[in-house]
């Protein structure tokens, strides 16, 4: 089963979207958006850029 993006509004009004893999583990989290489409957006955003992302250790 492929993993698929949810989109819901927050108890703060706030819309939001999650990623879950096929196993239903939550994978990604966005930050809030004050509308729909602009969660939608960054669904697009991370659909566009996670596949060529470089991976890079940081030091916290």
């Amino acid at each position: 089963m492929a993993g698929r993006f949810e989109l819901y509004e927050d108890k703060s009004g706030d819309w939001r979207f999650r990623l879950k893999a096929g196993n239903g583990e939550i994978i990604a989290t966005g930050q809030g958006y004050a509308s729909k489409s602009g969660a939608v957006n960054g669904i697009d955003s991370v659909r566009r850029n996670a596949a060529d992302a470089e991976v890079v250790e940081v030091e916290n």
